[in-house]
């Protein structure tokens, strides 16, 4: 088995090299081993380039983007934390509380759709959303945004310079896009074990990765070069509480999208706690005693989470009924499954994958800094 996911999830990227040649880019950016650069998506309309990147990042720290001039994206995706901002749920202007946790912004350039509940269909679309949200960033519409941006002299000149055009908000979200793709992560200590090395990782750790494809059965939804499949689960996170969090529901109407949110990249995921959409998981620990009980019931759990207990026709059947309530539609099979499947793991077994996801802690970000000067 480990010998099969070995080939799933790191096919062509074992190799000494730390980096992989990324000239047909402009040589903006260089992957770290691990990463697929087949995989890597920059859309036709937006190429990348060293001055787009730049004049991104000087947007995506500067607090002039939001509307009282307190708030960038750096307040909620901060280098210093991996991009993330260490709290349960991220705080907008006038000290507003959201209802979700930042998410990671690491490895985004390999993705398409974002948020938790892929509601923004690019990068592009994602780097401009939160400034209209009236507890992000506050601006009161995109034009405002332009008018603000376009008001500041060195940005229009830079912006004329990049793009040959006035400021416009989708060049706002394509420049800050350009540069969120510059922050990968990759030559993670697992990627040097997978490349010959043997002594790169704990023995503990080698234990946990039989695990995460075995008996944890981490690799149904985190799978491939970034340790996920791109796609929306419920776990029944917050179904426990009061209040339910429709997630991917509001996006698509769908109701077997209910309750379900995006499967995180697992790369650099020691550095980025609270955990889940609502940041109620503090720690590794906490997320794998998560797991280990099978999630919180109710009539939308995943599929994959109770896959061990049966075949793939029962598991087809329980997909399709999984957006009824009524459980006397389902057949007796299909019916008891809808129970938590545990995984049982031992206390050893825990140490163990812990030890394994800190080994998916990498390089290729740790470089990113505020600019030292603004646009005047």
């Amino acid at each position: 088995m480990l010998i099969g996911l070995l080939w799933v999830l790191f096919q062509g990227t074992a190799g000494a090299e730390d980096v992989i040649d990324t000239s047909d880019w402009g040589a903006v950016i260089t992957l770290p081993v691990g990463l697929d650069a087949e995989e890597f998506f920059v859309p036709a309309d937006n190429s990348l380039s060293k001055a787009k990147v730049e004049l991104g990042r000087s947007l995506f720290f500067d607090v002039r983007l939001s509307y009282d001039n307190t708030i960038s994206c750096a307040t909620c995706h901060a280098p210093q934390f991996a991009f993330t901002d260490k709290r349960r749920v991220s705080i907008g202007i006038n000290s507003q509380i959201g209802g979700r946790s930042a998410p990671a912004i690491i490895n985004r350039g390999f993705s398409q759709e974002q948020f938790w509940d892929g509601r923004a269909e690019s990068l592009e679309a994602q780097a401009i959303g939160p400034m209209t949200n009236p507890i992000e960033m506050g601006m009161p519409s995109h034009e405002f945004v332009v008018h603000k941006v376009a008001g500041i002299e060195g940005y229009r000149k830079w912006f004329k310079s990049v793009f040959d055009r006035d400021v416009q908000i989708d060049d706002i979200g394509r420049a800050i896009a350009s540069f969120e793709r510059t922050l990968v992560s990759g030559n993670s200590p697992l990627d040097k074990y997978l490349a010959g090395e043997e002594g790169a990782i704990s023995e503990s750790a080698k234990r946990g990765f039989e695990l995460f494809d075995g008996k944890a059965r981490c690799t149904q939804c985190h799978s491939g070069a970034l340790f996920t499949d791109e796609t929306y689960h419920n776990l029944g996170i917050d179904w426990d509480g009061t209040e339910v969090d429709l997630g991917r529901y509001l996006v698509t109407g769908r109701a077997d999208d209910i309750g379900a949110f995006k499967t995180p990249t697992l790369r650099e995921i020691a550095l980025t706690a609270p955990y889940m959409h609502d940041g109620s998981l503090a720690t590794l620990e906490d997320t794998i005693e998560f797991y280990d009980q099978g999630g919180i019931a109710n009539p939308f759990l995943d599929v994959e989470m109770a896959r061990p207990s049966g075949g793939l026709e029962m598991m087809l059947e329980m997909f399709e009924d999984k957006g009824n309530t009524d459980d006397s539609s389902q057949s007796p099979e299909t019916a008891k499954m809808t129970d938590l499947e545990k995984l049982n793991l031992t206390s050893q077994e825990r140490a163990d994958l812990v030890s394994f996801l800190k080994a998916l802690s990498g390089q290729g970000w740790q470089h990113i800094e505020p600019p030292k000067s603004y646009p005047q």
